[in-house]
């Protein structure tokens, strides 16, 4: 499936991680998912160009010197390839199976984040030496959520944002801010220029989106093109596609149709 996307020219391939997610969201359209690291890995083995994008990853789920050499290993056998997509997470009953206080997520994002920055500069750790393998080039680390707080990271720490579309109540649901409207993307897109102007940022940002008519699944081809359009207008840079995949056989059709009906005429 990773070799099909290389090949239809797509840039990068993206995975969640839900180590343990609760039985009533599976049932009510939630989903597993394979170990980020692991699954991200054999995409790498089987590609030598396509990007490897964490999306998202946990913060608060792992130890932060295990992230930080996990992210890093998989950068050094992939060819430097990974892009961090990290996020507080949301799912209140998989952060209690897995013995993480839920209310204290957004301060251990901010503490994983710092400690994983300074592994990868080659800064000595609590026994006194470096970790390895280190990063020649760290990977480029994009914060996910919709809120204020996810902004501020971007702006003082990131070099992306995952925005994602969310209907007041979905907002409600995962705690943070809605965005139901391509006007309310252009509203939040202009509040991150805001604080990046503020502390003097110039530095260029990611911004990396789902798209609004990905909502309710299927594929609409020229309803993808179009938006796309539309989406860069305002200065999307990515644009993250979930195509259908009733089998694998399924997938792989799918993906020859998006780089012939999308790809090949974006």
């Amino acid at each position: 499936m990773a070799g099909a996307l290389e090949d239809a020219g797509v840039d990068a391939c993206f995975v969640t991680d839900h180590p343990y997610p609760p039985a009533q969201w599976v049932a009510e359209g939630g989903h597993h998912a394979l170990d980020p690291l692991v699954a991200l890995s054999f995409a790498a083995a089987a590609t030598t160009r396509l990007r490897l994008h964490t999306n998202i990853f946990v913060a608060a789920y792992r130890h932060p010197i295990l992230s930080a050499h996990g992210v890093a290993s998989l950068d050094a056998l992939s060819g430097g390839r990974v892009i961090f997509g990290v996020a507080v997470g949301y799912l209140e009953p998989e952060f209690e199976a897995l013995g993480v206080d839920y209310h204290r997520r957004g301060a251990v994002l901010d503490d994983t984040v710092a400690r994983i920055k300074a592994s990868w500069a080659g800064e000595p750790g609590p026994l006194g030496n470096a970790l390895r393998p280190r990063p020649a080039s760290p990977p480029p680390m994009w914060f996910g959520g919709n809120s204020r707080a996810s902004l501020r990271r971007v702006v003082a720490s990131g070099q992306g944002w995952l925005p994602f579309p969310a209907s007041p109540g979905l907002a409600r649901a995962v705690r943070t801010t809605s965005i139901a409207s391509v006007d309310d993307l252009r509203l939040a897109i202009a509040d991150l220029r805001n604080l990046a102007e503020q502390v003097g940022r110039t530095e260029p940002i990611d911004i990396c989106f789902a798209g609004f008519s990905q909502r309710h699944g299927g594929f609409e081809p020229q309803r993808l093109v179009d938006e796309a359009a539309e989406l860069e207008a305002l200065g999307v840079t990515w644009m993250s596609v979930r195509l259908p995949a009733p089998s694998r056989a399924g997938y792989l059709e799918n993906v020859e149709r998006f780089a012939t009906e999308v790809l090949g005429k974006a």
